[in-house]
């Protein structure tokens, strides 16, 4: 399954390893940038080998419409879609 912006990915290796994050782009050496909107900001995302990273097959909606439309990402809407994802998932309870 390839990765493309705007999916909900975990990462498998480093000092990330169990954590959800937002890929915001695939640059053209395929490695993805990525960010979670609390400690890895928008601003500044991690770029991280697709070897390290395991997709979880959702998309997240709102970061993919701000995508397509050529809308401003901000650091919220990377949080809430998360903790959108998650629920949807069954790995957030509440």
């Amino acid at each position: 399954m390839d990765i493309i912006p705007a999916d909900l990915v975990e990462v498998t290796a480093g000092r990330d390893k169990g954590k959800y994050f937002a890929v915001i782009k695939v640059t053209e050496d395929n490695c993805l940038l990525v960010c979670d909107g609390k400690n890895r900001k928008v601003e500044n995302p991690k770029r991280k080998n697709p070897k390290h990273i395991k997709t979880t097959g959702y998309s997240l909606e709102l970061i993919k419409n701000k995508l397509n439309k050529g809308n401003e990402i901000n650091n919220s809407d990377i949080r809430k879609s998360i903790t959108e994802g998650k629920r949807a998932l069954g790995i957030l309870k509440e």
